[in-house]
């Protein structure tokens, strides 16, 4: 299912991921819509595609109840994978999760809009993080005094609206003012425009609205279309006249492979690179890949779509 992307997955120094099926392993019963779980063999790809973190904060998280996410972080933690968003403990779910990489700390946040009206027990709300205001100020600021670069995931938006809502804007915003440097964003299940936000400090936010359907069996022309986007970060470190350090960090140079997804009959899925669509794949295959990167980057001129992997490698660090 992943061998056509496995390239560009791996070829970043870290590769973020939506985890919108508990892992919860097949002893807890596997299940679809509405209520999901999956077998630990999904985690397991995954990590073999070259995913380094999830995030678990999704409508889907409470699913299967407690016992999926302790099952489900334990495996993440077996597989030496970064998970955000839900947690087993109170003091898992404080810890801000970092990755170093080329001499630059990450930070990774996750938070969704709700849980398809299923609640924690109570005493256990650290299972999930929702999207509070005042929370989620408070964590990235925390993130970034222990960090170089604040990545949050957001799974919030309208399901199926191919444009941003008010909502979205207004908590991409406050990220962007507390100090977030980039957003991954999900849950509408078809792609959003990307676009940067300039936060209140001087500082920019590069934000992916939303990142639409991987994988997954929705069988609507958006609703198979996905993408990849990768991101680089730079450190530049500098020495004022009395010695003091300071660090400059910058995001720049967004890139996008779009992809489609491919089955039949509910069998056979297949992520494809749209650009290497064809007639036979998908009816009119280079028009909708056009109306894609229009619409993608409406926002964003300066984001370029890969066809090549050699366009993707030898970028570092990057997402």
């Amino acid at each position: 299912m992943f061998e056509r992307v496995k390239p560009y997955l791996e070829s970043a120094d870290i590769t973020v991921a939506n985890s919108e099926s508990i892992i919860g392993g097949q002893e807890l019963g596997l299940s679809s819509y509405p209520q999901f779980n999956s077998p630990y063999e999904v985690a397991d790809a995954l990590k073999d595609a070259g995913i380094d973190v999830v995030t678990m904060a999704n409508n889907h998280t409470l699913d299967r109840g407690e016992e999926a996410i302790i099952n489900a972080t334990n495996y993440w933690n077996s597989l030496g994978v970064t998970y955000v968003g839900a947690a087993a403990s109170k003091e898992d779910s404080e810890t801000i999760k970092t990755i170093t990489v080329n001499n630059i700390v990450f930070s990774f946040l996750g938070y969704t809009y709700g849980t398809n009206g299923l609640k924690t027990a109570k005493g256990k709300e650290y299972l999930v993080n929702y999207i509070d205001e005042e929370k989620l100020e408070e964590d990235i600021i925390k993130a970034k005094s222990m960090s170089d670069v604040v990545i949050v995931n957001l799974h919030y938006g309208n399901e199926y609206s191919r444009m941003f809502n008010d909502y979205q804007e207004h908590i991409a915003q406050l990220a962007s003012d507390s100090g977030a440097h980039i957003i991954f964003a999900h849950h509408p299940h078809v792609l959003q425009p990307a676009k940067w936000y300039d936060g209140m400090n001087g500082n920019k936010t590069f934000v992916a609205h939303s990142l639409g359907n991987f994988i997954s069996a929705q069988d609507e022309l958006y609703r198979q279309i996905g993408a990849i986007l990768q991101l680089d970060v730079t450190k530049t470190i500098t020495y004022d006249k009395n010695g003091a350090e300071n660090v400059l960090i910058e995001i720049g140079n967004p890139k996008s492979l779009i992809t489609y997804v491919k089955f039949t009959n509910w069998r056979d899925y297949e992520i494809i690179p749209m650009y290497q669509l064809t007639e036979n794949d998908l009816t009119n295959s280079q028009y909708i890949y056009q109306e894609m990167q229009e619409h993608m980057s409406q926002f964003v001129p300066e984001l370029k779509f890969v066809e090549d992997i050699t366009s993707m490698n030898n970028i570092t660090p990057s997402f």
